[in-house]
């Protein structure tokens, strides 16, 4: 029995998938034998699963197009129905090389991509995923939930980097107080306690300097300030400082913990809320309509 050239291209292309991933797999099996790290772990399985897909598919064009003799015209007949139907998938693919070769977000990486923020936890051919952060949780903590994006988005949409080149972030903290509270006092508090707080050292300027040379960023000043201003219910004392982007949180709960205790010892710093003042000119009667002399103040 005589098999035809088509049969032996679809047993040649079967059997070639069935080869490497079983390959793929004594690979990992191996690996993860001998490996107990779970991050080595991984990246050997992203590695091994990146090698099989490339060298099938380059080989699967091999068996088909008969060793790329026909390429050109098979790429002809099929580029126009390729650019329509596959056109996602083409540029997710692309999306994909972009994220490898230019590194825009990297596996660990804090970003925000259309209004969605997280860490990104894997990396693949077609989309990468996010452990969100935020949403209902009132803070940059993990909502538990996964977020799969498609590469693509690295083309059409603003991807922010928490992290990339150096992991600290601007955060403020606002402290609004009454008129009448001692601000120079509250301020020189406020500042005392962030300069406490501010966990930026020698290190963390060496890698913003080092992120300054790559990305021409202007160094600024670096030390906490407070900035204060007026608002409608009091004077706002706004603390800025820099933080690791992960811990914001913690930063306001241990900053306001004792801005908290240090305020309660002071008679003259009072927190304010939103108020409405009123202002009578002249002298204002209180008491029932009835009671109220209408003569009064005639002479």
């Amino acid at each position: 029995m005589e098999w035809s050239e088509t049969t032996s291209e679809i047993v040649g292309s079967v059997s070639l998938v069935v080869g490497l991933f079983l390959l793929r797999w004594l690979i990992l099996h191996y690996v993860h034998r001998n490996i107990d790290e779970p991050e080595t772990w991984f990246r050997a399985k992203q590695i091994a699963t990146y090698t099989t897909t490339i060298v099938a598919i380059i080989t699967l064009a091999w068996i088909w197009v008969d060793a790329f003799d026909a390429l050109p015209t098979y790429l002809g007949l099929v580029s126009a129905g390729v650019a329509i139907a596959l056109s996602d998938l083409l540029k997710n693919m692309a999306g994909w090389l972009f994220i490898l070769v230019r590194r825009p977000l990297r596996i660990g990486d804090r970003i925000e991509v259309n209004g969605t923020a997280g860490d990104v936890v894997d990396i693949r051919l077609f989309r990468f995923s996010l452990m969100e952060i935020g949403k209902w949780v009132h803070a940059d903590q993990s909502t538990g939930r996964l977020v799969h994006v498609p590469n693509g988005v690295v083309f059409t949409t603003a991807i922010a980097n928490y992290t990339e080149g150096f992991e600290h972030i601007w955060h403020e903290i606002p402290v609004l107080i009454t008129f009448e509270s001692n601000w120079q006092k509250a301020r020189r508090i406020i500042r005392e306690e962030i300069d406490a707080a501010s966990s930026f050292d020698a290190d963390a300027l060496r890698l913003l300097r080092e992120a300054a040379r790559e990305y021409q960023i202007k160094i600024g000043t670096l030390t906490p300030i407070v900035y204060l201003k007026v608002e409608d219910s009091g004077v706002l004392l706004t603390g800025r400082l820099l933080t690791p982007a992960r811990e914001r949180r913690l930063l306001d709960e241990r900053v306001w913990s004792a801005l908290l205790t240090r305020f309660a010892e002071e008679d003259d710093i009072d927190l304010a809320y939103p108020t409405v003042r009123t202002y009578f000119a002249g002298p204002v009667a209180v008491g029932r309509s009835e009671d109220i002399d209408p003569n009064a103040g005639e002479s």
